[in-house]
């Protein structure tokens, strides 16, 4: 079942969306602990591998992995657990582990039946290793992407995700209250495009302000190159957070 994100406040992720692992990890030892969430998308887990989550879970992070996993059911199952399998110490607690990656994601467009299967993955892997399962949300539209019928894909898909147990969607703010009203408050919702007041466009097309994404219903926002590339990130990274206080 999805655990309660209602119980959750809105919280930022920082989108390590760098090549070197020098780099991010520089980032992680500036952010954090201002920041305890940080992406590890493609760009970075292609050049470095399980390094990049091993490194910001060493520093005190949590990661949300960026994978968009689609491929066949038993794939996405395996693709899901090994993801589960990064775990870091922890002490203080009953429990001598927890997962080093708190949510990753999976492409809807997978289907049903994968989106089945990599929860299952996750939920074996997590009851093997006795740890706290994942959370795993499902990509619905490409912030990049920009059509007339986005808002009905996006909710079909997100009615789908939810359908298959998953625990949220990724959607940008602007279809963000219509998946809190059509899922329920214990539906995640992450919104990445986020672009603070005067920031850039950059490449993607369906931005807003992390204001409007609170406002929208929004658990996670994704911000990475209004934090990466401005001349103090953690300033930046704490005016975020200011905002949405």
């Amino acid at each position: 079942m999805p655990q309660d994100a209602s119980r959750k406040s809105l919280e930022l992720i920082v989108a390590l969306d760098v090549y070197t692992l020098e780099k991010a990890s520089g980032f992680v030892k500036m952010l954090y602990p201002t920041v305890k969430l940080f992406k590890v998308g493609s760009r970075l887990f292609t050049a470095h591998g399980p390094e990049a989550v091993k490194m910001v879970a060493e520093k005190g992070g949590k990661v949300f992995l960026d994978l968009k996993f689609y491929d066949i059911p038993q794939t996405a199952y395996g693709a899901s657990s090994a993801s589960t399998m990064y775990i870091k110490p922890i002490t203080g607690t009953e429990e001598p582990f927890e997962a080093a990656v708190f949510m990753m994601t999976v492409h809807i467009q997978g289907g049903k039946k994968m989106l089945e299967e990599a929860m299952k993955g996750a939920t074996d892997k997590a009851r093997e290793l006795k740890i706290e399962r994942p959370r795993i949300v499902g990509v619905t539209v490409l912030t990049s992407e920009e059509q007339e019928d986005t808002a009905k894909i996006v909710l079909e898909r997100a009615k789908l995700a939810q359908q298959a147990g998953l625990d949220g969607v990724v959607c940008s703010v602007h279809e963000a209250a219509a998946v809190r009203k059509a899922c329920g408050n214990a539906f995640i919702i992450v919104t990445p495009g986020i672009r603070p007041l005067g920031a850039e466009k950059n490449d993607q097309n369906r931005i807003a302000t992390p204001k409007e994404a609170m406002k929208a219903g929004a658990n996670f926002i994704v911000v990475g190159r209004p934090i990466l590339e401005a001349e103090d990130p953690l300033k930046a990274a704490e005016a975020i957070i200011e905002e949405l206080l």
